[in-house]
């Protein structure tokens, strides 16, 4: 008779031997900048997890899994968790994942582990993982400097043609390993991606963590220099990235509009929608209320130029052909309104871009944009706001509807009211 197998237990060595391993990555010149990020949230051992996972904000580590590698390789997975709550992936690339969720946690483990390989490329501290003496993981230099999207998207393009229909929201999901859905081949992640124990934070939840990991990074950094010297790590040249995660601007602009403007939800066969009838395929036309006006209020300090100020024009034009706004209003100001401000319908909106006539306002003070909105009436669907942010405390007050700044090359201005959205001028 065979005897029972013994069952794991987590003992004081295991969870001394994981603190000692944080520890000592906090204080290493090469890590201290991800110091801050690993004392955001739990982290824990269980038993019964194969692998180990974050859900953004906690780490859990499998004991078993643990106890399979040396303390090199079992630092390499523990800045394997703190970079994908740095990243933010877990939030940041949700719309991968429900596309493809194979394919989005390669790309995010791809990003990572090039990061931790570099930053310690003789793997004096850190040493990715290995089975029979081959590397354990996704990683290819290849990828150098790009951001989980773009390594997803070529990912993708890599991806033999789908033979039906398989994607969708958690589908194959924490895994970053085995089959594609396309039916490629991906190489093994180590870990599991806890992206739904990430849709389970309140919104609440979501927005502190977001200041949290923020701070988090800002402090590493502070850390960072005063013990790295001249052994900055690899990571250390990410830290734009991790301070302002790298979304295309335009994405969330139309993400902005979109879901705050959604109101033709409803469909009719009546008449064939002609976007698609050249395709020869006949789709319904979208009905519905239709929205009522959408204001755009453009500072026009003289910090703004004229190829910015063309780009941001052109971008809403873009998306209000996506939601089909009634009438848009368009505003200058600086220190004041200029009077009076430009309105354009659905006859007038295509040529909104070449008919406007900008004109120079002076400073910058948003209440006077609030202000002249809040006088004159208009009502609005939302308030889109293009500015430098250099307004000192004044943001405005008393908004009529949802507003979000675009707000250019000034990364430290976060609105006092609605929602901030940091552009590069570079990225125009």
């Amino acid at each position: 008779m065979s005897k029972p197998e013994k069952k794991l237990e987590v003992t004081e060595k295991d969870k001394r031997r994981l603190q000692k391993i944080k520890i000592g990555l906090m204080r290493n010149p090469k890590f201290a900048l991800y110091s801050g990020i690993m004392v955001v949230g739990s982290t824990s051992i269980d038993v019964d997890l194969p692998t180990a996972l974050t859900n953004g904000r906690d780490e859990t580590y499998g004991l078993a899994f643990m106890r399979e590698f040396n303390d090199k390789e079992l630092a390499f997975v523990v800045l394997h968790e703190n970079l994908h709550k740095a990243f933010r992936h877990m939030s940041t690339w949700v719309k991968l994942w429900k596309e493809d969720a194979h394919l989005a946690n390669a790309a995010c483990d791809y990003v990572i582990n090039l990061i931790i390989v570099r930053s310690d490329p003789e793997e004096q501290f850190v040493a990715m993982p290995r089975k029979e003496g081959k590397i354990y993981g996704c990683f290819d230099q290849k990828y150098a400097g790009m951001n989980a999207k773009q390594v997803f998207d070529m990912l993708k393009q890599e991806q033999p043609p789908q033979g039906g229909e398989g994607e969708g929201e958690g589908e194959g999901e924490g895994e970053g390993e085995g089959e594609g859905e396309g039916g490629g081949s991906l190489p093994k992640g180590f870990d599991e991606h806890d992206w739904e124990g990430a849709k389970e934070m309140s919104e609440k939840e979501v927005k502190e963590l977001e200041k949290e990991v923020d701070r988090a990074l800002r402090q590493g950094q502070i850390a960072a220099n005063k013990v790295a010297g001249s052994e900055k790590g690899y990571g250390d040249r990410a830290i734009g990235d991790l301070l302002e995660p790298k979304i295309d601007w335009r994405e969330i602009l139309r993400e902005f509009m979109t879901s705050t403007c959604s109101s033709r939800d409803a469909s009719s066969w009546r008449r064939p929608n002609r976007r698609f009838l050249s395709q020869d395929v006949y789709m319904p036309t979208l009905t519905g209320e239709s929205i009522k006006r959408v204001i755009f209020g453009v500072d026009t300090s003289n910090s703004i130029v004229q190829r910015q100020l063309t780009a941001f024009l052109s971008e809403g034009k873009s998306v209000c052909d996506l939601v089909h706004p009634e009438k848009i209003a368009l505003m200058y100001w600086g220190s004041y309104v200029y009077t009076p401000h430009e309105e354009y319908d659905v006859a007038s909106r295509g040529s909104m871009v070449e008919s406007t006539k900008p004109q120079n306002t002076g400073g910058t003070s948003p209440s006077c944009l609030s202000a002249y909105i809040k006088e004159k009436n208009i009502d609005a669907e939302c308030v889109i706001i293009f500015t430098d942010g250099y307004v000192g405390t004044d943001w405005g007050n008393e908004w009529q509807a949802p507003v979000l700044w675009v707000v250019l090359d000034n990364p430290s201005a976060i609105a006092a009211h609605g929602k901030t959205l940091h552009i590069d001028s570079r990225d125009l």
